[in-house]
């Protein structure tokens, strides 16, 4: 399997807004936010389904998951935090997060109508700087 993304990131190949990271496990911010905070929560193995995870990778990829989520909550500050786990654009496991306003089904339509702008790092680094685990 070829590295994807994902691995270039963790690998440092490719630059990410990092707001955690650990041994086996890395958060950082999505380049294309649906949401300010919009964080990729991802094994550093490369498995392509969530689902095809031994158990414990995946019992820890969700502690993590939720203590990302309530950082989220705690720094942003939004009514909720979603979760989502779709895995079309990336064959990498990744669990999508972030500050939720309304409902989930406008806020995904709202996303699509900005898809494929150009990022804009100053904010994202600004946000991450924010989110950041000492």
């Amino acid at each position: 399997m070829n590295d994807s993304i994902f691995t270039k990131i963790i690998n440092g190949d490719i630059p990410a807004h990092r707001i955690y990271e650990d041994d086996r496990v890395i958060a950082f911010l999505d380049i294309n936010p649906v949401t300010e905070g919009h964080t990729l929560v991802i094994p550093k193995q490369q498995v392509d389904h969530l689902w095809d995870l031994d158990e414990e990778t995946y019992h820890y990829l969700m502690e993590v998951t939720k203590k990302v989520a309530l950082r989220i909550r705690e720094v942003l500050n939004p009514p909720r935090v979603a979760q989502a786990v779709d895995g079309f654009e990336v064959a990498h496991a990744h669990i999508h997060l972030f500050p939720a306003y309304k409902g989930l089904n406008k806020t995904i339509v709202e996303h699509a109508a900005k898809d494929h702008i150009e990022p804009d790092h100053t904010a994202l680094a600004a946000v991450a700087d924010k989110l950041r685990f000492s």
